[in-house]
């Protein structure tokens, strides 16, 4: 079941719907979430059953907003529709736009709002097993290996992020 998401139509924004605008590669906002404890990077792996990459191993959360959606209202949203998780304070770390072959015959060309949360201890985690079928923390010396030498494993979106924004994402900075 497909649903409607935000997208750039000869520079308006408008809704439509998302399989639509992933099958013609059109702009969208998108938010995304990395969730930091102890020198780790928490990762979900995609449920099978998804639209596009099931399989893949992907950061936190990637998601769409919902029509007028705050995008930080998103970001905890889908938190916990994903994996349970309630209570974090989440850091915007600015913007990303990205463009990329997603398989299936779709491209996700995405205006990214990117969100942080660092935390002592790591979170409880209840994945909804329609979103994600395992989850795992990695060291980002670890996931950088892991794509290095398995880059199909992962989203193309997350190999974009630690390729060209690992400092805004892992240190804060400017990236």
């Amino acid at each position: 079941m497909s649903q409607e998401i935000p997208c750039w139509v000869d520079g308006t924004l408008r809704p439509m719907d998302k399989i639509a605008v992933h099958r013609a590669g059109l702009r969208h906002p998108a938010v995304s979430v990395f969730v930091l404890s102890g020198g780790r990077v928490l990762l979900q792996q995609r449920a099978m059953g998804k639209y596009h990459s099931g399989g893949l191993w992907a950061n936190a959360c990637c998601t769409h907003p919902h029509w007028g959606e705050d995008p930080a209202a998103c970001a905890a949203r889908r938190m916990t529709e994903e994996l349970g998780v309630t209570g974090l304070t989440y850091q915007h770390r600015g913007q990303i736009e990205y463009r990329a072959d997603v398989g299936a015959g779709m491209t996700e060309h995405e205006l990214v709002e990117l969100f942080v949360a660092e935390v002592g201890t790591p979170p409880a985690l209840h994945p909804a097993p329609d979103e994600v079928m395992a989850t795992r923390w990695l060291s980002p010396e670890a996931l950088r290996a892991e794509i290095t030498d398995a880059p199909q494993h992962f989203t193309p979106w997350l190999r974009i992020y630690m390729t060209h924004h690992e400092n805004r994402i892992l240190a804060g900075g400017a990236g």
